[in-house]
């Protein structure tokens, strides 16, 4: 039973994962470089720092945390940096360490999905290191949309083909 929800929950959030990042590839396409670096404003970060912010986070959630290795962030650089990678440079960081993470959670035993452990001054298990990395993911994912959105005044397309009124079978 243990293994069948361990397999259950890998599955899921690596497929949410997967989603996520699948709509960031297609935002970032329809950018430009100068683009990539624009804020909304000086409260609001540029869809670059959001790229900087998610590889971090993953990287301190997933790949420090529950591959256990050492924590090196720098989490006030990813907001402060205003260039110095090119959309490609972003989206392979970005496609790097989000493979990085999903290795490590496809990896990880029952033990390591439920050991607690402190992260970012926050203690959760595996399982919760896991929840908070694929739900801080989509969240930013959101906002690189909406803002590519903003920006280009088009849809993305993220469901072009699915019908999404089709209703649940039970």
């Amino acid at each position: 039973m243990e293994h069948r929800l361990r397999e259950e929950f890998v599955q899921n959030a690596l497929y949410r994962i997967d989603e996520s990042t699948r709509m960031n590839t297609i935002s970032l396409g329809q950018l430009s470089e100068e683009d990539v670096w624009k804020r909304p404003n000086d409260a609001l970060n540029s869809v670059g720092n959001l790229i900087l912010h998610l590889c971090g986070n993953i990287t301190q959630y997933v790949i420090s945390s529950l591959g256990e290795t050492e924590d090196k962030r720098q989490r006030d650089i990813e907001f402060s940096t205003e260039s110095g990678f090119s959309k490609k440079e972003l989206h392979q960081k970005l496609t790097e360490t989000v493979e990085a993470a999903k290795r490590i959670i496809n990896d990880a035993s029952i033990e390591q999905l439920t050991r607690k452990r402190e992260v970012q001054g926050f203690y959760f298990s595996g399982i919760g290191v896991v929840l908070h990395a694929v739900e801080h993911y989509s969240y930013h994912t959101g906002q690189i949309a909406f803002w590519t959105k903003q920006l280009k005044n088009t849809d993305l397309g993220f469901y072009d083909g699915m019908d999404l009124n089709v209703k649940n079978k039970y």
